[in-house]
C-alpha cells in the first residue's frame, strides 16, 4: 500500500468537492480523508494501491460539475499506523 496527501486549489469549496471525492475514493476502494481549508482549498490523504491512487488523482484533477481545478498538488506520504479502514471527510470545527 501507499499513499499522498494532496493539495486541490480553485472553485473546490461549494461545489460538493469534498463527497465527490469521498465517493470516489469509496468507489476506488481507497481509505483516508479530505477536508476544507480556511484558505479555499481542499486538503486530505488517500492510501491504497498505485493503480487505485492514479485513478483518485484522475478525479482530484477533473472535480465535479461545478467546481474549476486551477492546481493540484500531490506529495507522496508512509502509510499511517494504524491503517485508515474507510475514507472519510472530516469538518473544521
Amino acid at each position: 500500500m501507499t499513499g499522498f496527501e494532496f493539495r486541490v486549489i480553485g472553485r473546490v469549496q461549494g461545489v460538493g468537492f469534498r463527497h465527490y471525492v469521498h465517493q470516489a475514493a469509496m468507489r476506488i476502494g481507497v481509505t483516508g480523508w479530505v477536508r476544507n481549508e480556511s484558505d479555499g482549498s481542499v486538503v486530505g490523504e488517500a492510501f491504497g494501491d498505485e493503480d487505485a491512487l492514479a485513478e483518485l488523482r484522475a478525479a482530484l484533477e477533473s472535480g465535479p460539475m461545478w467546481s474549476r481545478v486551477d492546481s493540484t498538488e500531490v506529495r507522496a506520504v508512509a502509510e499511517p499506523t494504524p491503517r485508515p479502514a474507510a475514507f472519510e471527510v472530516r469538518y473544521n470545527g
